[in-house]
Order: C-alpha cells, then structure tokens, then sequence
C-alpha cells in the first residue's frame, strides 16, 4: 500500500486507481485477484522480496476482443531502476502465453516521458498521438498510444 498511496502515482494512472490508496483498496485489489479466473489478468510487481508495483490488463470488447489494455505502476522509490521495463518484458509474454490475445497496448498520459521509455525498452511501438483524449487531474491532455503485437 505505501508505494501506491503518492500523488505522482495516481496522476500516471487512469482514474479507477484511487488516490489517496488506502488499506481498504489494498485489501480489494487482492480480493479481485484472488478470486480472477485463471490465468490471473493482474499481478504484483515485486523487487527485493516487496510488492512495489503492479500490472496487468483488460480485455477489449466487440472488435477489440482479441486487444488487452495494459496497465502498470509502480512507487516512486522503485522508479528508474528498470523493473517496470522487466516487468513488463515479461508481462507481455506471460499475457500472449495464457490469453488468445494478438495484440496489447498501453495508453501513456503526455507529461511520462519515462513510461514511454519504458514500453519502447520493451518492444513496444508509438502509433499515434491522440490529441486532447484524456482528462486527467484537471487538464485535458494528449495521449500516446503504444502497441506491440503477437510474435513482435
């Protein structure tokens, strides 16, 4: 719970990530997952034995069906140490593996340079540039969509 309760967090995340993040929503979280159909959709993130992040992905629907949106996070005393460029590298594998999923892609708010580093490190492309898509901690802002398909 301590590294997902920061403000810079939530302002990366999309708006179902609440802020403040308390013991209740800790304790959510890991009833949902518990109680996922396998193969799990979320996971932790861990690094030296400690739960720092997480990750995982939805799904799309109609069209989309075989698309999962992926999101991930971690606290700030784990940024630029190269887990979330791990965890996702992994990720991916694990999420094209368990799911019939051909493609998975990542929105990333236009202020996270960082986060788009992290999904190209992990073989993830930019395709477009959505202007003024997501409103976000009182702004409306770009967006960048990134996208890394089956076998890619």
């Amino acid at each position: 719970m301590q590294h997902a309760n920061h403000r810079e967090v939530w302002r990366n995340l999309a708006d179902f990530f609440p802020h403040p993040y308390t013991q209740a929503d800790a304790e959510a979280w890991i009833e949902r997952v518990e109680r996922a159909e396998p193969p799990p959709p979320d996971l932790a993130i861990v690094a030296v034995g400690e739960p720092v992040g997480g990750i995982g992905l939805a799904r799309l629907g109609d069209l989309g069906r075989y698309t999962g949106q992926l999101g991930y996070w971690l606290g700030p005393s784990a940024w630029g140490k190269g887990y979330a460029t791990e965890a996702l590298q992994a990720f991916a594998e694990y999420a094209f593996q368990a799911f019939d999923l051909q493609r998975l892609q990542a929105t990333v708010l236009e202020w996270n340079p960082a986060s788009c580093r992290v999904l190209e490190k992990a073989g993830f492309a930019a395709e477009a540039r959505l202007h003024k898509a997501a409103f976000k901690d009182g702004q409306l802002v770009d967006t960048w969509l990134y996208a890394r398909l089956r076998g890619g």
